[in-house]
């Protein structure tokens, strides 16, 4: 299973905004949004790496990358 990690849209762009207008803002959308319900005999990882990445699921796995520093 493959979930959008993020989405974006085009904010209101007012004539008399004072500051520099942004065009396109994005925002996370966690794939827990959606399913549903949990589907049997879903694959787990190994508890090893349910630590590491923070959920038993692959499917409800979902990285963060920072944006901090890449000048957006």
């Amino acid at each position: 299973m493959s979930f959008p990690n993020e989405q974006s849209f085009a904010p209101f762009i007012g004539p008399c905004d004072p500051c520099p207008p942004i065009t396109c803002k994005t925002y996370s959308t966690p794939p827990h949004l959606f399913i549903c319900f949990q589907p049997p005999n879903w694959p787990q990882f190994t508890p090893q790496e349910a630590l590491r990445h923070g959920t038993l699921w692959p499917a409800l796995y979902s990285p963060y990358e920072s944006r901090w520093g890449k000048g957006r």
